[in-house]
């Protein structure tokens, strides 16, 4: 049997994961390893997931990486900015 991590192409994946976080997931979504969505998701974005916006160039895509360390591409419209403590 393999590890989930084997399923994850390498360049999808952020090491150590991050442990701050700049915007939340506002309802679940879903995420493309590639640098454009293709047809089907490889995953989704649960509803409240914390994220770390690396990437974001005024479309409707955005780059981020979720507390597992993954590297992703989504919708920006479905992300929320976390307040600054």
């Amino acid at each position: 049997m393999l590890q989930d991590s084997a399923l994850v192409p390498r360049d999808a994946l952020v090491r150590p994961p991050p442990n701050r976080f700049t915007h939340v997931v506002r309802e679940r979504q879903p995420y493309y390893y590639g640098a454009r969505k293709s047809k089907q998701p490889d995953g989704e974005l649960a509803k409240g997931a914390r994220v770390v916006l690396m990437v974001y160039d005024n479309g409707k895509t955005c780059r981020v990486v979720n507390r597992q360390g993954l590297y992703v591409l989504t919708a920006f419209a479905g992300l929320r900015r976390l307040e600054a403590r």
